[in-house]
């Protein structure tokens, strides 16, 4: 378990705000990982990674296990992401390092065709709206509760809703249903 660290939404909005510290993060969701094998993973310097790995772990969002022996003997602290990222409020202005995240991920995907994709155009009042986005969260919740299958394969979802400007009809204003 991390150290408690102090409450400073700044601070956890900085560690936050970088691709590669989301990427960490994932890498490190349900297995430990020590800097040398996020680096290979990510095909990154580990002194680079080192830097976000600490920044991560300074915050809470990163817990060091306890430490054990690399192949050559070596002094390896392996390190598990404490969910913390997932439970705090997103900060502001991270929309975009997540959509650039799950962007980098997803263009490492093998075979894009395979992979189950929805994209949907839809017409809500802010009560359907609200419906929508209230159960949708009630499930990534209850999976994001679930316990890491050991066997299992390693899934990321992302989930975006956003108004589609593209439909609006002119002299509209944003986020206002014409059926409503």
């Amino acid at each position: 378990m991390a150290p408690e660290v102090p409450a400073d939404p700044d601070a956890d909005a900085r560690a936050l705000a970088s691709t590669l510290r989301m990427r960490i993060l994932r890498l490190c969701l349900d297995e430990s990982l020590t800097n040398r094998e996020i680096a290979q993973r990510l095909g990154r310097n580990p002194a680079t990674v080192l830097h976000h790995v600490r920044t991560l772990a300074d915050r809470g969002f990163l817990a060091a296990e306890p430490v054990r022996r690399g192949a050559r003997g070596s002094r390896e602290v392996p390190y598990r992401a404490t969910r913390k990222s997932w439970r705090s409020p997103a900060p502001v202005g991270q929309a975009r390092i997540l959509v650039d995240a799950f962007l980098e991920e997803l263009a490492l995907v093998d075979d894009l065709d395979e992979t189950p994709m929805v994209r949907l155009g839809l017409r809500l009042d802010k009560a359907g709206h609200d419906e929508l986005v209230g159960r949708l969260f009630e499930i990534f919740h209850e999976y994001a509760a679930r316990p890491s299958d050991p066997d299992g394969a390693p899934y990321s979802l992302f989930f975006s809703l956003h108004e589609d400007v593209q439909r609006r009809p002119p002299g509209s204003r944003p986020g206002v249903s014409e059926d409503a």
